[in-house]
C-alpha cells in the first residue's frame, strides 16, 4: 500500500520529486544607473518621460533623500558595494579598484555568493570589468569578451568601445580619432546600443534563473545616462525640441569660493564641445535633450526587465532596487557632469520594491553605503565584522515615517560634505596642512537649488560651527590619518 501511494503521488505530482527546486530565499535584482538625477515624474517632475521607473516607484518604496558618498562612478560603486566610506586615501576617482584599495573587504555580491546565491554582473556594476571578479559566478558586458584585433584584455577592449556610436559618421570619427560627439541620435532598434544588448542578456538570465530554482543576485548595470548621450531616435522624438529649456539657475553660485566650482573636463573631452569657455546655447540644449532621451531609453529597457520578472512569477520573491551611482549637472550653475560637492551631483534616486513591504515614500536621509547592511538584514545574512560604515535602513521599509539618520556624508577631492535635513555644509581642506581653505553652507529649505553660499553670513555662524563640529567629530578618520 505504501509503494502504491508513493507511485500515485509521483505520477500526479512529479514536480515535487524530480527536477523541482523551490527557492525559498529572497532574490535580488539591482538596476544600477549611471548619472541619473532624481528628477522623474515619481519625484514630482514632469519634463522627463519615464513611465516604467514611475510604475516601479508606485509599486515600491521611493526614497526622496538618498545621497551618494562619492560623486564619481568608480569610487561611488566601490564604496556602495563594500559599504565603506571614501576617505583621504581610498575611493578617490573613476579609476578606483575595490580589489586593490580594500582587498580584505567582503563585497555585497560576494556576501550573497557565499550564502549560496548565483551572482551575475551584467553591464557596468563595478566601474572596471576586472575588479573583484571572484564576486561573480558570471560577468558580462557587450563586446568585452569578443575577439579583438588589438589582442587587448576584455577590460581594455570594452573601454575602447563603450562610447558605442552607431551613425556611420560618428563610428568612423571614433575609430579614427578615439573621440566623438557628446550625443547621438541614431535610427536604430533598442537592442543596438550596449544597454539594449545588456538588457537582452538580463532577460535570458531571468529565464535561466527561474529554471534553476536557486536564489540569485542579478544586476543590470546601464551605462546611460552617462556621456555621451546616445539613444535611439524614437526616444529623442519623445521630446519637442522647443520644450527643452536651460535651467533657471544657469549662473555661478553666489559667494562661492573658487575651489568649490566644478571643472567639467569630462564633457570637454568630446569633439563638439569647446576646450574652454562656456558651451553655446544650442549645444547646451542638445545636451539636455540627449540626456532626457537616454533616460527614456533606459526606462523602456527597465520596463522589459520588470515585465519579464512578472511574467516568470519571480516578482513574488524578488527585491528590486533601482539606484544611481551619483547625480549630474545639466548646466545648473553653468556647470556640467559631476565631480563636485553640489547637491545635484550627490542626490540620487533610490527605489526599492519588495514582496513583503507596502508601497510608500521615505523622506528620511539615507546614503549609498547603507544599502549593503539593509539588503543583508532583509535577506538574513551576517555582515562582516569591522567593515561596514553604512547603517541598515530596513526599519524604514516597514515604517516609512520612522526617524532616520541625522546626517549623511559625501566626499569629492578635498571637499567634505555633511548633509542634514535642512542644510548642506562643505569644508575644503588642505590634506597636507589639514587647514580649511574654503567653506560652503546652503539652506535647503530656503535655497534647495544651492544658488547662494551663506557660510560667511554672520546670521549663520552658529550653524557653521555646529556643522563643522559634527563633520569633524563623526568623520575624522575620513578626513585625515
Amino acid at each position: 500500500m505504501r509503494y502504491l501511494l508513493l507511485f500515485f503521488l509521483f505520477f500526479y505530482f512529479p514536480f515535487q520529486f524530480v527536477g523541482a527546486q523551490t527557492n525559498t530565499k529572497t532574490n535580488i535584482l539591482l538596476l544600477y544607473m549611471d548619472d541619473l538625477r532624481p528628477e522623474l515624474n515619481c519625484y514630482g517632475k514632469t519634463y522627463i518621460k519615464s513611465p516604467n521607473i514611475d510604475a516601479l516607484a508606485n509599486e515600491g518604496i521611493l526614497f526622496k533623500n538618498a545621497y551618494c558618498n562619492v560623486p564619481v562612478c568608480g569610487a561611488s560603486r566601490a564604496s556602495m558595494l563594500t559599504g565603506m566610506y571614501p576617505n583621504y586615501e581610498r575611493f578617490l576617482n573613476y579609476n578606483t579598484f575595490a580589489s586593490k584599495e580594500v582587498p580584505k573587504a567582503i563585497s555585497l555580491p560576494r556576501l550573497f555568493k557565499n550564502a549560496g546565491y548565483t551572482t551575475i554582473s551584467n553591464g557596468k556594476v563595478y566601474h572596471h570589468l576586472d575588479d573583484n571578479t571572484e564576486d561573480w559566478d558570471e560577468i558580462y558586458r557587450p563586446y568585452a569578451f569578443d575577439s579583438n584585433p588589438q589582442n587587448l584584455s576584455p577590460t581594455d577592449y570594452w573601454q575602447s568601445l563603450w562610447k558605442d556610436y552607431q551613425t556611420t559618421e560618428n563610428k568612423n570619427t571614433y575609430l579614427e580619432t578615439g573621440n566623438g560627439p557628446a550625443y547621438e541620435k541614431a535610427a536604430v532598434p533598442d537592442s543596438t546600443y550596449i544597454d539594449g544588448l545588456m538588457t537582452q542578456k538580463v532577460l535570458r538570465d531571468l529565464h535561466h534563473l527561474k529554471d534553476s530554482g536557486k536564489p540569485f543576485f542579478l544586476t543590470a548595470g546601464f551605462i546611460s545616462n552617462h556621456l555621451p548621450f546616445n539613444a535611439p531616435e524614437k526616444y529623442w522624438d519623445l521630446y519637442d525640441t522647443s520644450s527643452i529649456q536651460h535651467p533657471k539657475n544657469n549662473y555661478a553660485q553666489k559667494n562661492i569660493p573658487e575651489i568649490a566650482k566644478g571643472n567639467y573636463y569630462e564633457l570637454r573631452a568630446y569633439n563638439n564641445i569647446p576646450k574652454e569657455g562656456t558651451v553655446d546655447s544650442q549645444t547646451a540644449l542638445s545636451l539636455i535633450h540627449g540626456y532626457y532621451a537616454t533616460v527614456s531609453y533606459v526606462d523602456a529597457l527597465i520596463g522589459k526587465i520588470t515585465a519579464t520578472l512578472k511574467e516568470l512569477d519571480l516578482d513574488k520573491n524578488t527585491v528590486v532596487i533601482l539606484v544611481s551611482d551619483h547625480g549630474c549637472l545639466l548646466e545648473e550653475h553653468g556647470e556640467w557632469a559631476k565631480f563636485t560637492n553640489h547637491k545635484l551631483t550627490s542626490h540620487v534616486p533610490m527605489i526599492i520594491k519588495t514582496p513583503k513591504h507596502k508601497k510608500g515614500t521615505v523622506s528620511g536621509l539615507v546614503e549609498l553605503v547603507d544599502l549593503y547592511p539593509t539588503l543583508a538584514e532583509m535577506c538574513e545574512l551576517e555582515t562582516p565584522e569591522n567593515q561596514l560604515d553604512g547603517k541598515s535602513f530596513y526599519s524604514l521599509l516597514k515604517s516609512k515615517s520612522k526617524p532616520s539618520k541625522e546626517f549623511v556624508f559625501t566626499k569629492k577631492g578635498n571637499g567634505f560634505t555633511l548633509k542634514t535635513k535642512n542644510f548642506s555644509y562643505t569644508e575644503y581642506i588642505n590634506l597636507k596642512t589639514h587647514k580649511t581653505i574654503g567653506k560652503t553652507l546652503f539652506d535647503h529649505q530656503l535655497d534647495p537649488d544651492e544658488n547662494q553660499n551663506i557660510a560667511e553670513s554672520p546670521k549663520f555662524q552658529k550653524k557653521v560651527i555646529e556643522l563643522s563640529t559634527m563633520l569633524h567629530e563623526n568623520f575624522s578618520t575620513c578626513i585625515s590619518k
